[in-house]
């Protein structure tokens, strides 16, 4: 069932589209443009919010009268940001540093809207623990391209999932967005209620 809450979507990300209509939302899609560049020792739950704010805020000033959630998602592993790879290069060296590891995914998302001057920013946090993967493994990986456009060079819900061999926490975090956080913040705070049009 569509709900008439409409809510903009600062993201051109398919799987947040994804997730978000599988509750029933009217989405409209108007991503936003920022420079994603952590400042000088900006943690990374720090830098994921700041973004998921910045991408809610240039949205929300062409939309003040409408619920607009920015998000931003980021793999960590210590304390190094793996972003999206600019090559297949950098996605090989992304996959042999996450080999056998775990990491952290965060994301930070961020409900506004301006013209009552109501923001809500959260962060959520998953660890997932990746298998030993082989050289042969990441070269076949890296040339089905899934890696490309995806930050720490892997997606969860795709081929990646052979990576994975444990995730402690959300997974629609991993996958983009952590669904039960958003819900809670979108019930509490909007006026959304689940399955009602």
């Amino acid at each position: 069932m569509k709900s008439s809450f409409l809510l903009i979507l600062a993201s051109e990300s398919p799987r947040r589209k994804a997730l978000l209509k599988e509750l029933g939302l009217r989405l409209k899609i108007v991503p936003a443009d920022v420079q994603e560049i952590p400042r000088w020792h900006e943690d990374p739950i720090s830098f994921a919010k700041r973004m998921a704010e910045e991408k809610a805020e240039i949205v929300s000033s062409f939309y003040p009268d409408q619920w607009v959630l920015g998000a931003d998602t980021v793999v960590v592993l210590g304390k190094k940001i793996l972003g999206k790879p600019k090559d297949s290069q950098e996605a090989k060296r992304f996959l042999r540093l996450l080999s056998g590891k775990t990491h952290r995914v965060i994301t930070g998302f961020c409900l506004q809207h301006r013209a009552t001057n109501r923001s809500f920013c959260r962060s959520v946090s998953t660890r997932v623990s990746f298998k030993s993967l082989s050289t042969e493994e990441i070269a076949w990986y890296v040339r089905t391209y899934e890696p490309l456009d995806k930050a720490g060079a892997y997606a969860i819900q795709g081929k990646g999932a052979f990576c994975v061999k444990k995730i402690q926490g959300s997974y629609t975090n991993v996958v983009g967005l952590p669904v039960t956080e958003v819900l809670e913040v979108l019930e509490k705070y909007t006026g959304f209620e689940l399955g009602h049009p």
